[in-house]
């Protein structure tokens, strides 16, 4: 009966579809020197974990260590690039801001009408960056139609 259970074991464990209990099993038995004679060819299998577990394992384990002078010139590169875009984006925005000249009811009239088309044009601008983003949130929301719809045929 007992050696029955084991061929089915051994079965089971080639299949890969044995429990650790049942793999502990089979460990035990093949540690034993009762084993019969044509399941003699799986015991260097299962001896082995055995032997494997006493084995010390002698190799030094290196792990790689970071750098301090590696990690402070990365600090301070990504300070620098975080510096500069802060002065471009200074630089920018104080360039457009100069193109606008404050004007009154006594200015020019071709001057008043030149700032006020600047004006026009940098709303313009903005509204443009905002429609543009409006159509990819429609876009969103028709491929998330697509999808759902189609997800909806198929579950049912």
């Amino acid at each position: 009966m007992a050696l029955n259970r084991i061929e089915k074991l051994i079965e089971s464990y080639l299949a890969g579809d044995t429990s650790i209990a049942e793999e502990n099993e089979l460990k035990v038995y093949f540690s034993s020197s009762d084993i019969a004679e044509h399941l003699k060819q799986y015991q260097p299998l299962f001896s082995y974990f055995s032997k494997a577990k006493e084995e010390p394992y002698s190799r030094e384990i290196s792990l790689p260590t970071k750098s301090k002078i590696n990690l402070k010139i990365w600090s301070i590169a990504a300070s620098i690039v975080v510096l500069l875009g802060i002065g471009v984006f200074m630089y920018v925005q104080n360039s457009k801001s100069d193109d606008f000249v404050a004007c009154s009811q006594d200015d020019n009239p071709e001057l008043v009408l030149q700032q006020t088309q600047k004006a026009l044009a940098l709303v313009s601008e903005h509204l443009n960056t905002g429609i543009k983003s409006v159509g990819y949130i429609n876009e969103y929301k028709e491929s998330k139609n697509r999808i759902f719809k189609n997800n909806q045929t198929n579950n049912e």
